[in-house]
């Protein structure tokens, strides 16, 4: 990684949604590692999470982020109906890489209570579902923040081939350190850092996230071509900037 005084001489400052074109000319090549800490130390200094799903490639980024600084806040969405194997590779990551401010967050249960009693609510309106048990809880946890990571690539759908590294989501910023890294690329670090993969991955399971809402992916498919399979869905809501209400989140 470059010693700090290469960043301090680029000037960098905490952009404004217009400064985002700017900011992906003005630090396009960086690593991931010079991404992460640039924008930890330089950008949004004290202001910056990492959001987790402990999914099927989220070790990488997480080991990154743990060489940088283990003390940035890691929020992790545990929306009560995650695969056990999910909850028991949190722990085990936690623990393997020493992440020092690992925040579960739930959804709110009056909302759960109301709209989601049977706990069926996916059948029927999977983006509702994902509305009280995922945006809203994050909405609610980024607050205070101006940044946060995720561990979106290019290559893992077409809704995400133009992902940038830095891109507007309301008032915030959310920042793509691997959006230009492939599975081979993914593939060779985890192996070099030794990282346990998730126990899902083996039984055909490349992208994760609740049980009812995850299948098995064929050979040959997108490797999201598993989620919400049959529901004409490709997102949680959480990377579609403006909700159906046009809230943002």
């Amino acid at each position: 990684m470059p010693p700090l005084d290469v960043f301090a001489a680029l000037e960098p400052a905490a952009p404004a949604r217009g400064d985002l074109g700017d900011l992906n000319a003005r630090y396009a090549g960086l690593t991931a590692e010079d991404v992460i800490a640039l924008s930890i130390e330089q950008l949004f200094p004290g202001k910056v999470a990492s959001v987790s799903s402990f999914g099927s490639e989220s070790a990488v980024l997480l080991h990154i982020l743990a060489k940088v600084d283990p003390t940035v806040p890691v929020l992790f969405l545990d929306t009560g109906r995650l695969f056990a194997e999910t909850l028991d590779y949190r722990t085990e990551l936690v623990a393997r890489l020493g992440l020092r401010d690992v925040r579960t967050i739930t959804p709110d249960a009056e909302r759960l209570a109301a709209l989601d009693p049977a706990k069926a609510l996916w059948m029927t309106n999977p983006d509702l579902c994902c509305r009280i048990r995922k945006t809203e809880p994050l909405a609610r946890a980024i607050r205070g923040f101006d940044a946060w990571f995720t561990g979106r690539k290019r290559f893992q759908s077409s809704t995400r081939s133009g992902l940038s590294t830095f891109e507007a989501d309301g008032a915030q910023v959310k920042i793509n350190p691997l959006a230009d890294w492939s599975a081979a690329d993914l593939l060779a670090y985890a192996e070099e850092h030794d990282l346990p993969p998730h126990p899902l991955v083996a039984r055909g399971y490349p992208s994760i996230g609740c049980v009812p809402c995850t299948d098995r992916v064929l050979p040959g498919e997108d490797q999201r071509a598993g989620r919400w399979r049959g529901m004409g869905k490709t997102e949680c809501g959480i990377h579609l900037g403006l909700e159906a209400d046009g809230s943002g989140i």
